[in-house]
């Protein structure tokens, strides 16, 4: 980068004078006596190597070097004021670009709030959300491809920060002509013989292993019938007679009309949902974004 020739303050100093084409109001405007803007647009005019000025008795006008240079120096002036704008704004957290990992079931609970929370405090940031399961986004947060994640049990990991935002309970997901379909509650203990259609441990190992542990206080190992990656998935296997599965509450907003949702009984587990962020994050957008999440968590 080559260093530049002219000073903003003699560019800012010339651009006043221009204006007002009086040194007395160019001086009072600048805050400076006028011997000191005299000796300011002087330098300028030695880098330039010519006059911008012709001094009279009424004042002063702008020769063609000065008429030529003005544009330049307004632009110029433009250009720095809007930079020292944008780059305080990015600063502060009120504008930029934030990459929101987030789990597909979450768009069925607290995803929607919490992005329309923070949409509305803070328009100006460009949000990627990318879906992802918990594994992944780990991953991706240690790599530095996202910002924040918005799993669901999100793995106790060094270096990355974890604040639970929602804790949902499970229930059974039953084809609609299941024989326990007409139960209000299950015993987990009555799925015993059942195949199960579960997502696989390396996509969220944590939730994976909670739908294990209930099944195991109900005294049985569950038979994995069928893996799917997504909620959505789990139903859709469901209603299709390939087994039941154990899953958080907010599956019951995957409306198929071949699937029932019981409560369950025991019914005390519960799945965690949890914003997670790299430990010491200087970035000021995840700070207003965690600020925002936790209020849009709640509506």
């Amino acid at each position: 980068m080559d260093r530049p020739e002219l000073a903003l303050q003699q560019l800012y100093a010339f651009a006043v004078l221009a204006e007002e084409l009086h040194f007395g109001r160019a001086a009072e405007r600048l805050g400076i006596a006028q011997p000191p803007l005299s000796q300011q647009i002087r330098r300028l005019e030695q880098k330039v190597g010519h006059a911008l000025f012709d001094r009279g008795s009424g004042g002063v006008v702008l020769t063609p070097a000065g008429h030529e240079l003005l544009p330049a120096a307004l632009h110029a002036l433009d250009e720095v004021a809007g930079g020292l704008r944008a780059a305080r704004r990015i600063g502060d957290g009120l504008a930029g670009r934030i990459r929101i990992g987030f789990a597909a079931s979450l768009a069925l609970t607290v995803l929607p709030g919490i992005l329309r929370a923070y949409r509305e405090r803070y328009p100006e940031v460009e949000m990627e959300i990318r879906e992802m399961t918990t594994a992944p986004q780990v991953a991706a947060l240690r790599e530095r491809a996202i910002d924040v994640g918005l799993l669901r049990e999100p793995p106790g990991e060094q270096g990355l920060a974890m604040e639970p935002i929602l804790a949902e309970r499970f229930v059974a997901v039953l084809p609609a002509g299941h024989r326990l379909a007409a139960q209000r509650v299950v015993p987990v203990a009555a799925l015993a013989e059942e195949p199960f259609v579960l997502l696989p441990r390396a996509a969220g190992p944590t939730v994976h292993d909670r739908i294990l542990d209930v099944c195991r206080e109900a005294g049985f190992e569950p038979r994995v019938g069928q893996h799917a990656v997504e909620w959505q998935t789990v139903s859709a296997l469901v209603e299709a007679g390939l087994g039941v599965s154990l899953a958080p509450a907010s599956i019951r907003r995957i409306r198929l009309s071949g699937v029932v949702h019981r409560r369950i009984d025991p019914d005390t587990a519960r799945t965690v949902v949890a914003m997670c962020w790299r430990e010491g994050e200087g970035n000021p957008l995840v700070t207003r974004f965690l600020e925002a999440a936790r209020g849009g968590a709640r509506r």
